[in-house]
């Protein structure tokens, strides 16, 4: 299983999320070819309802907790309740530009 299929299993299973994108971007950045170590994830839940961003991302993190410790080294995350998610229509979610960590300089 890939931790793509993994990340997917382990918020599924804590958050059921009425939507799910999770897309490995480390081909974006710095890493040697066939990583699996950056990630961007779009995730529509009701477990969000009441909860700030701050609240939210912990959530997500602690629901992939093993995976941060076992070498998933960034996240973008954009975590929102289905009602956010309607209002925006899906709109598209773009991770920031790497500006290649400390190789940048």
């Amino acid at each position: 299983m890939t931790r793509l299929e993994r990340i997917q299993e382990k918020l599924s299973a804590a958050l059921a999320p009425t939507h799910l994108e999770v897309e490995n971007e480390s081909h974006n950045h710095n890493v040697p070819k066939g990583s699996e170590t950056h990630f961007k994830v779009v995730i529509v839940s009701d477990a969000f309802e009441g909860l700030g961003a701050i609240d939210r991302h912990r959530r997500v993190h602690a629901a992939l907790a093993d995976e941060l410790k076992k070498g998933l080294h960034a996240l973008t995350l954009r975590a929102l309740t289905p009602a956010q998610w309607q209002a925006e229509g899906g709109a598209e979610f773009k991770s920031p530009p790497c500006l290649g960590g400390s190789k940048a300089g």
